[in-house]
C-alpha cells in the first residue's frame, strides 16, 4: 500500500518509540483500539486541532482524546485553572470544594443528578451503575443494546463486536445474567424484555451509539423502553457518557422527554482529566449511602482512590462553565457536523452512509446489500477494512487523524476550512 510507505518515511522516530514500547506494553499501548498499523505514532504535544508527533508531523484532530475534547487540546481557561489548582496541589484523598462547585454545575444542568458519585473512568459508573439496579430492585438480569459499549465491566462486556452471539473474552463469568436487545427495533426489544421480566434488574442505553456506529436512537425506541421498564419495576438508565454535553448544554435525554433513574457521565465533564460520573434520582442513589446499614441493606459503591481529584474536578468545572457561558460552541460545532456529514456522503455518492447526530459522525463504506445504518448490526456488515484504508490515507498523506474505523468529533478549535480540507481529502481517496 502506496500510503504505508510515505507513513514510514514521515515517521521514523515514532517507529522506533513504538518498538521500544512493544517490549514495555501489551501490544505496545495501553488501550486495545488505539494499536493500528503499521504502527501508532507517538504524540509530543498537542494544542487546539492539532497533534503533533515527535517527527514534528502535525495532524487535524478529529479523534479528540476518544471524543472527550469539545474545547480542543489544553484550552486556555482550563488551563490556567488547573495550573492554579497544581499549585496548591493535585490529591488530596478527602473531600474538596471543587468537587462542590462542579457538582453544582452537573446538578442544574441533568436534572436527574439529584445525588451525585465520582469515578475516574466510564467503565467504574457503569458498573457502579448496574451494582445499584440489582441492589436497588433485587432482580439480576441487565439488558443492554447489541453493539453497545459501557467499558470492560464484567457485567456489560457481552455483545459488543460482530459477531454478537459470540463471548467477548475469556474469563468472564454470569454472562447469562446479561441479554442483549437490538437498538431501535422496540418490537424484537420488547419481545426479548417480556422474557426476562421477572429478574430484569434494569436496561441501560447509549442514546447514541458511540463504539457501535455512531448511531443515533429514535425517541420512540427509548420512550417505548422506558416505559416497559418502568411498569416492571426494573431501573432506565442511560450511559450519556459520550453524549452527555456534547451536543447541547446538559444531557440528550431532556429533549426526548425521556425520565431515567440513573444516568453516568464522563469525557467531557472531566476536562480532558480522567473522569467518571453516576447520577441519578435521590431515593435511587441512597442505596448506596453506607450509613447505619447491614451489609444487605446497601450498595457498595466506592469511588477509588482518585475520585474527585482536585485537578479533575477543577477541568470539569472550567470546561462546564466555559460551555455554559458560552453557548454558541454548541450551535458553531453542530453545523460543522452537519456539513461534515452532508459533503462525505456527497462525495462518495452513495457508496457510504454518514451516521452521527450534532458534532459527532462516522462513515461506513456500504456493502451486503445494506443501504442505511439504524444499528450496529448494520455498521458491522459494512466494510471496515476500507474505512480504515480511508482513515489511514488521511493520517499518511493528508495530516489529518482519525483513529482508524472510529467515529469523529469536531472541536470548538476546528473550523469550516478544516472539514473542507477533509472534503477535499475524501474526494482524492
Amino acid at each position: 500500500m502506496e500510503y504505508i510507505k510515505e507513513y514510514k518515511k514521515k515517521t521514523p522516530t515514532s517507529s522506533k518509540l513504538f518498538a521500544k514500547s512493544s517490549k514495555l506494553h501489551v501490544n505496545g499501548v495501553s488501550h486495545n483500539i488505539r494499536y493500528y498499523e503499521p504502527y501508532p505514532f507517538v504524540v509530543k504535544s498537542s494544542s487546539g486541532k492539532n497533534l503533533v508527533d515527535v517527527d514534528g508531523n502535525k495532524y487535524t484532530d478529529y479523534w479528540m482524546g476518544h471524543w472527550s475534547l469539545i474545547l480542543g487540546h489544553g484550552p486556555k481557561k482550563v488551563k490556567e485553572s488547573l495550573k492554579k489548582q497544581i499549585e496548591k496541589s493535585w490529591m488530596y484523598g478527602t473531600v474538596n470544594e471543587q468537587t462542590i462547585k462542579l457538582s453544582e454545575l452537573i446538578s442544574k444542568a441533568v436534572p436527574v443528578a439529584e445525588k451525585i458519585r465520582y469515578v475516574t473512568s466510564g467503565t467504574e459508573a457503569t458498573m457502579y451503575a448496574v451494582r445499584l439496579a440489582r441492589s436497588v430492585t433485587g432482580k439480576k438480569i441487565i439488558a443492554k443494546i447489541d453493539g453497545g459499549w459501557h467499558g470492560y465491566t464484567s457485567d456489560l462486556l457481552k455483545s459488543v463486536n460482530w459477531p454478537f452471539s459470540e463471548s467477548e473474552s475469556s474469563g468472564v463469568v454470569n454472562e447469562e445474567q446479561i441479554v442483549s436487545i437490538p437498538y431501535n427495533d422496540l418490537e424484537k426489544s420488547l419481545e426479548i424484555l417480556k422474557k426476562h421480566s421477572k429478574n430484569l434488574a434494569g436496561v441501560i442505553i447509549e442514546p447514541v451509539l458511540g463504539g457501535g456506529g455512531c448511531i443515533p436512537a429514535t425517541s420512540e425506541y427509548l420512550k417505548g423502553i422506558e416505559e416497559f421498564v418502568h411498569k416492571n419495576n426494573s431501573l432506565f438508565i442511560l450511559d450519556e457518557i459520550v453524549t452527555g454535553f456534547r451536543f447541547r448544554y446538559g444531557c440528550l435525554y431532556p429533549t426526548m422527554k425521556l425520565n431515567p433513574d440513573i444516568v453516568t457521565l464522563g469525557k467531557i465533564v472531566g476536562g480532558g482529566m480522567a473522569i467518571g460520573v453516576m447520577c441519578g434520582k435521590k431515593e435511587i442513589m441512597e442505596q448506596a449511602d453506607t450509613t447505619g446499614k447491614k451489609k444487605s441493606e446497601r450498595s457498595y459503591v466506592g469511588g477509588g482512590t482518585f475520585s474527585a481529584n482536585p485537578a479533575s474536578m477543577t477541568a470539569g468545572f472550567a470546561t462546564l462553565s466555559q460551555l455554559k457561558s458560552k453557548k454558541s460552541t454548541y450551535s458553531k460545532i453542530n453545523t460543522l457536523g452537519e456539513f461534515a456529514r452532508k459533503e462525505i456522503a456527497k462525495v462518495f455518492d452513495g457508496k457510504v452512509a454518514v451516521t452521527g447526530q450534532g458534532s459527532l459522525f462516522m462513515t461506513h463504506f456500504l456493502q451486503n446489500g445494506i443501504t442505511e445504518i439504524t444499528n450496529s448490526t448494520q455498521a458491522a456488515k459494512c466494510n471496515s477494512q476500507m474505512l480504515a484504508k480511508y482513515h489511514f490515507k488521511m493520517i499518511a498523506h493528508d495530516g489529518i487523524f482519525f483513529l482508524p474505523g472510529k467515529l469523529g468529533a469536531i472541536s470548538d478549535s476546528h473550523t469550516k476550512e478544516d472539514i473542507k480540507k477533509m472534503i477535499k481529502a475524501s474526494e482524492n481517496f
